[in-house]
């Protein structure tokens, strides 16, 4: 039987057959390109013109992102302006308003593109439905559901101020940034590693823990043995090192993974893939950077998807002081120059009016012309609202200007300056000199830390009593004995 090709039509034909009074116009289904990080997605909107029912809703039709996103967007009272911004919400996502302790479920609101406002007044739609039914059926939660509405009516017109929250663990939400490429003083992004729960959540692989050590179950829901293989060389010590690393206790991953193993050894243990969470290995090694410190690098790659992923982490102790790197860039010798930027350093380009919060980037090695490079890739990627064609020719214009200034400092048309501050001292910027003293266009200046760095560190709260109290006794212990000999 002879099948028909797929029918191929332009954006004008659409258009012609949905303005056009045919109600025997066919379905089109439209894939199009996310401006945010480049891959495809599916619209589709409805419209009814008899009641004015209208239901518009966003597919991803591409990967899973590597890390989830959280957006938080601190909205003031009497800000209409704020209403406006654009949002993406996958199917995935949960929308969260603190102040009334409201949310809104993945499965309660479908992937949609709308805005602040638009997810407020669909809330508020939503839970207006067979309110009058409930009235009768269960006065008292159809009574307690109108006083919440009053409260929620009240954020949806600008009269109260509250946050505004949008988690997706699949990492394919977005609010937009009017300021862009400029940082917003309303919205704070953070990208996290998801919890075995959200990976189940996204149809990943099932919780190892449920399983028996050494029993593979089939589809046919028998049981198999599995012969445990034995670890490759350079995995001695990959069980401890695991969970050393889960920890964040850099002594420790040294003494699991280099016991039997030179330092300069590159140690392997497995791990799933952060974008497909297929198996894979993760190498690793500990190397000691000339004034600086001992830092470890970890590097996978999936061979199932092609994903790679690099980071590197501090070695040692937590430093007493913060510390800030300012380089005075002015010849092709500084954009050489090796860059180390941890998780927890700002990056901030006076000449720009850039900043860019701790977290953004991740931990990462390269050079100083890299780091801008990188940093234009991240704002294309996470600001992407600045291409799309729902962006007025103002803004689209500033952002083509800021690209313009990227590559003028990469072409040192004029000096510049890169600042690094990191309240953890774990960032580098490499002389340019053999002695750090002799290079006049690098300056290191520590600081102490502020009470709300610390807090935001984890720091206010840690207690390491216990763990020294077991190092003293470990320590009491050898010398006790050494003495009795």
């Amino acid at each position: 039987m002879e099948t028909n090709p797929p029918q191929i039509v332009d954006v004008g034909s659409v258009v012609e057959a949905i303005s056009a009074d045919d109600f025997n116009a066919p379905l089109y289904e439209v894939e199009s390109l996310c401006m945010r990080c480049r891959e495809n997605i599916l619209l589709s909107a409805f419209e009814c013109p008899h009641c004015g029912e209208r239901n518009n809703f966003v597919q991803f039709a591409g990967e899973i992102q590597p890390k989830g996103c959280h957006y938080v967007l601190d909205v003031p009272s009497g800000d209409k302006k704020m209403f406006n911004r654009q949002v993406v919400k996958s199917e995935t996502a949960t929308i969260k308003i603190p102040e009334l302790e409201f949310e809104i479920p993945p499965e309660a609101q479908r992937g949609s593109l709308s805005t602040v406002e638009g997810i407020l007044v669909r809330a508020i739609e939503g839970l207006e439905t067979l309110q009058e039914e409930r009235k009768r059926v269960d006065p008292v939660t159809a009574e307690a559901i109108d006083r919440f509405l009053v409260k929620l009516r009240a954020c949806a017109s600008g009269e109260s101020h509250f946050t505004f929250t949008l988690d997706d663990p699949a990492g394919n939400s977005f609010i937009e940034n009017p300021f862009a490429p400029s940082s917003d003083p309303y919205l704070t992004i953070k990208f996290y590693e998801r919890t075995p729960e959200q990976q189940a959540a996204l149809g990943y692989v099932a919780d190892p823990s449920e399983r028996e050590p050494g029993v593979e179950n089939n589809l046919d829901g028998s049981s198999s043995v599995s012969v445990t293989q034995e670890e490759p060389h350079g995995s001695v010590g990959a069980i401890g090192g695991r969970r050393a690393i889960a920890q964040g206790n850099s002594a420790e991953i040294a003494d699991a993974l280099f016991r039997y193993s030179a330092p300069e050894e590159v140690m392997t243990f497995p791990t799933t893939c952060g974008a497909c969470a297929a198996s894979c290995e993760c190498r690793m090694f500990m190397t000691n950077i000339p004034y600086f410190q001992e830092v470890i690098v970890m590097a996978s790659t999936c061979d199932g998807c092609g994903y790679r992923n690099s980071e590197v982490k501090p070695g040692g102790a937590i430093p007493d002081k913060g510390k800030k790197i300012v380089v005075h860039v002015k010849n092709a010798r500084d954009l050489s120059r090796d860059v180390i930027k941890s998780d927890t350093a700002s990056v901030v380009i006076p000449e720009l009016e850039l900043e860019l919060s701790s977290g953004t980037l991740g931990g990462l090695i390269t050079t100083v012309e890299g780091l801008i490079s990188k940093i234009g890739e991240s704002l294309e990627r996470v600001h992407g609202f600045t291409f799309g064609d729902s962006m007025d020719d103002d803004k689209r214009s500033k952002w083509k200007e800021f690209r313009a200034k990227i590559e003028q400092l990469k072409r040192l048309e004029e000096p510049w300056t890169l600042i690094l501050d990191d309240a953890l001292s774990n960032s580098f910027i490499a002389p340019a000199t053999d002695e750090m003293k002799d290079d006049a266009q690098l300056s290191c200046e520590e600081y102490e830390r502020s009470w709300e760095q610390n807090e935001e560190l984890g720091l206010n709260d840690m207690d390491t009593s216990a763990a020294d109290a077991a190092y003293d006794s470990a320590n009491v212990e050898p010398n006790e004995k050494a003495n009795d000999a």
